[in-house]
């Protein structure tokens, strides 16, 4: 302190003290010595220095912090500042009175670029035209609580911001993600001044969030979620956002994940919404450019064009060695012996390491409270388990079938049936000839199967479906392409990437009904909406041929779908109206065997030229009437529906044969 200068302009300050200028000088000297040398020998530091060290503040900038607290702690601090500045209305702290009474003043301090106003340490009340020198200081209230020793999130921040820790399940990270996390570490390490931001790319959100965990702990850092709709957009909102967590992630310290997983930067709307300056990734940009701090950026595709330091990494969940390794250790965990269970899981699902240990925790869990259940160590449970694991995030663009039939319940020809159990082969051999047999290194895509099912309405293309989704248990969902379709360009393609995505990682069966409408044939471009509508083929002719699951799509207009679509069909299997042959066997296998029947002629109904679905509505319809009236299911009522069936579709009705049926059906009751 200048304490020469106190007697001199406060000389009721120096006739308390009763001392020498020159004594008092040195005592304060002492005094100060004293302060640093405890302050190098505390440790921990004192909050106070560990916040100048953290924060960068100069020996002035510090002492004025100092002053600012104080006020906070002490009340009399504020009697003592009014008699300083010689003006009892003046019981604040201001820069004039820190510039007087500290040593080594330096005026910098005072700049808008310093800590002590960049980074909102100090709040400034300056009414009107008062000079900034004389306008009075506050500390802010979070730096108040950290001098005191409460270390906590600044509460304007905690609305945006959510902790990104570790569960325990997330605790362990396969080879293939450490890899990354060490790579992370080693750029980080070799940046000479700030540190460039981590993009991490690719549609595994759990797996991106998980190592930027691994490097925040391996760094000390405290992680923080921030999805990017949250991203402040108004200028001063920005700016205030801004400055406050680079303040944050310095005192606790902090590394952000912004999530910018559902936005697309790349193209269509998304592009356009990056470049609108109201848009959450333009904000997410500049909050970048101004940012110092350790930043992740998880993205399905890299942001171009950032003005901050970057590097990129595609992150994907486990390799199928290592998910299978992953299940083997979670079930030898429970002493469960199933030595081909893990192979056949991972080969099916594919899901994070917490994932698989989450999914046998809970089948140990049934075991426990109910011993009636299924034993989870039998593959069935823990199939059951992992389905449904995998099915929440299809349920809004698609509709789950339960499928009901088996082989034994399908009629078609024998081609056709070899083709469909060809099908269901190929996707339960899937891994043992990518992997084991050593196809997958010579590919770089179409490791899944893609089907068309083309045939007029009712020759049971929905049924093969279902028979190939019950024969593996997995998951059919049928597509809602009013959920799917979106007249605002962009959207379309984005529900389809959700789509694909969620189905691969649950191994689901994709059943895409009247195909035609999705799939159609390109046409020449003429306007916007045409270009657009090409872009969505385009998108789905790649994602059809990168997608690692079973597609089928099944439409009775063949020749409207687009001939690029044909090249990348694993199958097509043509479903042609039954013959005379197969219509009795139809005939034979519609009626439940709960349903009471009598005198009905499999021949006779077998001349009637009907599909599979037609002959399906015809025996409910029968077995309708027969309710209502008290009786069994008789030839007759089969007439009556079938005739009612005819004339619905306007089909013209022979009436020859159905008198000869209604003879020989009235012959066969005579009989009887």
């Amino acid at each position: 302190m200048q304490s020469a200068e106190i007697p001199v302009q406060y000389p009721e300050a120096a006739a308390g003290l009763n001392i020498s200028n020159n004594v008092y000088e040195e005592r304060v000297r002492q005094a100060a010595a004293q302060m640093d040398a405890a302050e190098a020998e505390m440790n921990p530091p004192p909050a106070l220095v560990l916040l100048s060290q953290r924060l960068g503040l100069s020996r002035f900038e510090k002492e004025i912090l100092l002053l600012c607290v104080a006020q906070e702690l002490d009340t009399r601090i504020a009697t003592l500042c009014g008699q300083v500045q010689s003006n009892a209305a003046r019981s604040y702290p201001t820069f004039a009175l820190a510039l007087s009474i500290f040593s080594d003043p330096a005026w910098e301090a005072l700049s808008p670029e310093r800590p002590l106003r960049y980074l909102r340490l100090l709040e400034i009340n300056q009414p009107g035209s008062q000079p900034l020198t004389t306008s009075a200081l506050r500390v802010d209230e979070r730096i108040v609580n950290y001098v005191k020793g409460l270390n906590y999130l600044d509460d304007r921040l905690t609305p945006l911001v959510a902790p990104a820790g570790l569960n325990h399940d997330e605790e362990r990270l396969p080879p293939s993600q450490h890899f990354i996390v060490d790579m992370i570490l080693h750029r980080w390490d070799q940046s000479a001044s700030q540190l460039p931001v981590v993009q991490l790319l690719g549609s595994d959100e759990p797996s991106k969030r998980l190592v930027a965990s691994h490097v925040a702990i391996s760094l000390g850092l405290h992680l923080y979620r921030l999805p990017i709709d949250l991203m402040p957009m108004q200028t001063g909102d920005l700016e205030t956002f801004t400055r406050l967590w680079e303040r944050e992630s310095r005192l606790l310290p902090l590394a952000l994940y912004i999530d910018s997983q559902e936005e697309d930067v790349a193209g269509g709307r998304g592009e356009q919404a990056s470049n609108h300056p109201a848009s959450p990734i333009s904000a997410a940009r500049r909050f970048l450019s101004h940012c110092s701090s350790p930043v992740f950026l998880a993205s399905r595709e890299r942001w171009q064009h950032l003005e901050h330091d970057s590097f990129s990494l595609d992150v994907a969940k486990p390799t199928a060695a290592e998910q299978c390794a992953a299940w083997a250790a979670a079930l030898e965990e429970k002493n469960w012996q199933a030595p081909e269970l893990p192979e056949h899981l991972s080969a099916q699902f594919n899901f994070d390491l917490a994932t698989i240990r989450h999914i046998v925790k809970d089948a140990a869990e049934i075991v426990d409270t109910d011993q009636t259940r299924v034993h989870p160590s039998t593959p069935q449970q823990l199939w059951a388990l992992s389905r449904s694991h995998a099915r929440p995030r299809l349920e809004s663009l698609a509709q789950r079938l339960e499928p009901k039939v088996t082989w034994d319940d399908i009629v078609l020809p024998n081609e056709e049936m070899q083709t469909l159990r060809q099908i269901a082969g190929q996707v339960s051999q899937r891994t043992k000839v990518y992997q084991e047999w050593g196809f997958a290194k010579k590919m770089n895509r179409g490791f899944g199967i893609s089907v068309l099912f083309a045939g007029e309405s009712g020759t049971g293309k929905t049924m093969a479906a279902e028979v190939i989704a019950n024969d593996l248990c997995l998951d059919l969902y049928r597509i809602d392409l009013s959920a799917v379709v979106n007249k605002y360009i962009g959207e379309t393609e984005k529900n389809l990437r959700r789509l694909f995505d969620a189905a691969e990682d649950g191994g689901a069966i994709l059943f895409f009904d009247e195909a035609d409408a999705l799939f159609g044939k390109r046409s020449e471009v003429k306007d916007s909406h045409d270009r657009y509508a090409n872009i969505e083929i385009n998108y789905l002719l790649q994602r059809i041929e990168s997608y690692r699951g079973l597609a089928i799509l099944a439409t009775n207009m063949k020749g409207a779908l687009d001939t690029a679509f044909m090249r990348r069909l694993r199958f097509i299997v043509d479903f042609r109206a039954p013959a005379a042959a197969q219509r009795k066997i139809i005939w034979q296998k519609v009626f439940p065997p709960e349903t009471l029947t009598e005198g009905l002629g499999f021949d006779r109904l077998a001349r009637l030229n009907l599909t599979g679905g037609l002959i399906h509505n015809i025996a409910l319809n029968a077995a309708f009437l027969a309710a209502q009236s008290g009786t069994a299911v008789t030839m007759g009522l089969v007439l009556i529906a079938a005739r009612a069936e005819f004339r619905k579709l306007d089909r013209p009705i022979n009436e020859g044969d159905f008198r000869l049926l209604e003879q020989a059906a009235t012959g066969a009751g005579a009989q009887a």
